[in-house]
This record gives C-alpha cells, sequence and structure tokens, in this order.
C-alpha cells in the first residue's frame, strides 16, 4: 500500500509526493504514477497530499475511453470521460465494435500479440441506437518473460472530426463541380460569340477594302474602322477566355518543339510597333548573343510576350520606354518586359494576375481591359513549369520577368491548375523611397 507523504528539501521548501500504484492482472504492480509540488510550510503540503486525486480519478478525466484488458480481451477496468461508451465493463470492448470494422481492431491487436509496444487503429463503436468512429492506440502490457499480460486501449471519439472532414470533402466538391460549370459556360459562351464575331470582323474587312464601293464620306469609315476594332478586341478576349478555360480543366496541350526565340520577339515586334508609335513610347526588342533556339511552346511563348508587352505599352505615357528582352540564365530562358510607366502599389501585388482584376486608380480608369492579360501569362508559365516575377516601383515602372526551361523539359503543373497560380514569397518596399515591391510565383 503507498500512501502520500510529505518531505523537506534543502531546508528550504516542502514537497507533497503524491504515488499512485498501477496494479497488473496478477496483483503485481506494474507502475508508479507521482507527482511533486513545493510548498513553503509542511501544512499546506499536508492538506494538499491529503486532498490530491488518486490516479483513478486522474485516468477518469482523460479526454475519450480508457479501456485495460487481460491477456485474452475481458475488461478489467474502464476510464476516461467517454466511458459511458462501455456500459458492460465485465464483457469484451470487440463485442461492441461493428463488424464492418472489428478487422482493424483485431488487426491491432495482432500486432501486439507480434511483439510490437502499440498500435492504432480507426473503428465504429456502438454508442446506444447508433455508432461513433473511433480512432485507438493500442499498448502491451507484458510479464517479465515477455509474454502479453494484457493491453489497454485508449479510443477518442472522431465524430467531430469526421463530420467536419466529411463536411469539407462536400464543399471540396461542390467547389470543383461549380468550377467545372463555370469552365463549360465559358467555354460554351466563347464559342458562340466566334461565329458571329467571325462575320463582323470579314464584313467590317470587305467595307474598309471598298470591294463594292467607297465611302460617301470619311464619317462611314471612321465609323466602320471602329467596328473592326472592337471585333478584333472582343476576339483577343474571347481567345483569352477558351485558353483560360482550357488551361484551368488542364486540356490545354503545350506542342513543344525548337524555334528561333529572336523570331518570336521580331513578331512582336512587328505586332505591336504601330500601337506603341501612336502613343508616342520607344519600343525595342533585345535579344542575348549566343541565344538561339529553345524549345517551348511558341504560340504560347508569343502569347506570353505579346500580353507583357502590350500591357506596358498600355500604361506608359507619351515618351516613355518599353523594352523586351530575351536572355540566358543557366538552363532557362529570361523574358523580361520593362518599362517606364505608372508603376504598381506594393499593396496591389497580391491582385496581380487574378482573372477580371486590374489595379485601379484614375490612370488605369482610362484604358479598356478584362484584366485578363496577365491572369494567361501566369497560367501559361505555369504548363511550362517555369517562374513569373514583378518589380515594380509606383511612378517610376515595372519590370515583369519570366523564366522558362530552355530545353523544354522542366517539370510542368500537371492536371487542373487552380488558376490563376497564386503569388508567393511577397516582398513590399516602401515606394517613397524609390524601393521596388516584388513578388514571385514559383
Amino acid at each position: 500500500m503507498l500512501a502520500a507523504g510529505v518531505a523537506a528539501v534543502a531546508g528550504a521548501s516542502w514537497t507533497a509526493i503524491l504515488p499512485s500504484a498501477f496494479a497488473g492482472l496478477s496483483a503485481t504492480m506494474l507502475g508508479l504514477l507521482a507527482w511533486r509540488e513545493a510548498f513553503p510550510e509542511p501544512a499546506s503540503a499536508s492538506r494538499f497530499a491529503v486532498a490530491a486525486p488518486s490516479a483513478a480519478t486522474l485516468l477518469d478525466n482523460l479526454p475519450g475511453l480508457v479501456v485495460r484488458h487481460d491477456a485474452v480481451g475481458r475488461v478489467v477496468s474502464v476510464h476516461g470521460r467517454d466511458r459511458g461508451l462501455l456500459a458492460d465493463t465485465g464483457g469484451t470492448l470487440i463485442d461492441s465494435v461493428h463488424v464492418s470494422t472489428r478487422i482493424h481492431y483485431l488487426q491491432a491487436l495482432d500486432s501486439l500479440r507480434q511483439g510490437a509496444d502499440g498500435a492504432t487503429a480507426e473503428f465504429l463503436v456502438e454508442a446506444g441506437a447508433s455508432f461513433r468512429p473511433v480512432r485507438a492506440h493500442f499498448t502491451a502490457e507484458r510479464s517479465a518473460e515477455g509474454a502479453l499480460a494484457g493491453f489497454v486501449v485508449q479510443a477518442l471519439d472522431m465524430s467531430g472530426e469526421t463530420a467536419l472532414r466529411d463536411a469539407l470533402a462536400e464543399a471540396r466538391a461542390e467547389a470543383r463541380s461549380a468550377n467545372e460549370a463555370k469552365t463549360r459556360f465559358l467555354a460554351a459562351v466563347s464559342h458562340e460569340l466566334r461565329t458571329p464575331l467571325n462575320a463582323i470582323l470579314g464584313f467590317s474587312d470587305i467595307l474598309l477594302g471598298e470591294y463594292f464601293g467607297g465611302f460617301e464620306n470619311e464619317r462611314q469609315k471612321e465609323y466602320v474602322e471602329l467596328v473592326n476594332q472592337s471585333g478584333h478586341h472582343l476576339l483577343a478576349v474571347v481567345n483569352a477566355m477558351l485558353d483560360m478555360s482550357k488551361i484551368e480543366a488542364g486540356r490545354y496541350e503545350l506542342v513543344k518543339e525548337p524555334f528561333a526565340i529572336a523570331a518570336v520577339l521580331r513578331s512582336v515586334d512587328e505586332m505591336l510597333a504601330l500601337e506603341a508609335s501612336r502613343k508616342g513610347v520607344v519600343f525595342s526588342t533585345r535579344v542575348a548573343r549566343g541565344l538561339d533556339e529553345v524549345v517551348a511552346d511558341r504560340r504560347a511563348v508569343k502569347q506570353i510576350l505579346i500580353n507583357l508587352a502590350n500591357n506596358a505599352i498600355k500604361f506608359t505615357d507619351e515618351g516613355g520606354v518599353v523594352t523586351l528582352d530575351a536572355m540566358i540564365d543557366g538552363d532557362r530562358l529570361l523574358l523580361r518586359v520593362s518599362d517606364t510607366g505608372i508603376g504598381i502599389p506594393a499593396d496591389k501585388l497580391a491582385l496581380i494576375g487574378m482573372p477580371f482584376m486590374q489595379v485601379q486608380n484614375d490612370y488605369t480608369r482610362r484604358y479598356d481591359g478584362t484584366g485578363l492579360g496577365l491572369a494567361l501569362v501566369k497560367g501559361l508559365v505555369a504548363l511550362h513549369g517555369g517562374d513569373f516575377g514583378i518589380e515594380s516601383v509606383e511612378g517610376r515602372g515595372t519590370v515583369i520577368t519570366v523564366a522558362l526551361p530552355l530545353d523544354g523539359n522542366s517539370e510542368a503543373t500537371g492536371g487542373l491548375i487552380e488558376f490563376p497560380p497564386k503569388l508567393a514569397d511577397v516582398k513590399t518596399g516602401e515606394n517613397r523611397d524609390g524601393h521596388a515591391a516584388q513578388a514571385k510565383i514559383a
């Protein structure tokens, strides 16, 4: 019989020592639970020792259900806050386990019999008219010879966790279904818009060519030009929406092939030079010496450069400069578009590349745009397994860098893409002091 006691420690304080023995199945003490508390005088220590809870009380307040068994599985004692789950302490816990999950219980018990000190299993335990999911840890009690003398099962009710897991799974399924429905809707609408757009563009081109006679006045020609320009703008939006829906659904197939990057930059220059000239912006392209062929999807790379350069020209005032560079960095192709435009506020960097999202200020409101350009760029970069980074100083300009593998062998994002790929490692600086705000996705 063990009793609580009081002892002096170093003559400065008194300590209450509270031992509790754990009896084994053969009445042999298997363990001792004890703790010490320091008090300034012996009277306080004695009162604490007398009033201290027993080991059984402590076990009864453990979370879940704690059941000690003998070697054949009979219940010896039941403790824990959920001990009401096992009403008949003279039976066996396995009798309360649902037959469909009983195999998990038996597998854990077999692990102990094979020599393991512990095992974990999940199964259903009867609770009135229903069953509760529990996660149980089995701990072996062994004799001096190492034979299994009994075992302890501590089971935690997982009903709340299971319900939460089911709710999360349902929410994910609903979100996935909604996203797929949105993607199908965008694709369907985009295809439906293409048919009338082809007619609008075709007939407006014929009118502008004056194949069936000239215009009676300049106002007529101006209106037809506006129709044609608007049609091309809408077609670009439709194509971007189609590409986005394909990327989101994992159906955008890259056609990787070797091509001369210089030829692509020349093509982009030819396409955007007129728009830059109209705005009074100096636009130039440069290719590093020794950079010849790269392996990538030519159409996707061209789309990336057009979107980035077009954005830079759009948000750069007259007299500004936009430069498109292609260079080598180790085994990567770096495509860099720099401008002397309006820049991006540090607190808006996280929004860059979100579909249909544009940074709003008095300047940007003067320009048309859907916010799809950079979102599409990020998706195409992710498909190539590349990197995308932004460095910007508000009021001074922006530099956007895209890094793609030179040989096209980098592991790309597979399957469904969380669109657009999220910005990571966002760092901001005090733009008023000329420090650049930076963002990067990997």
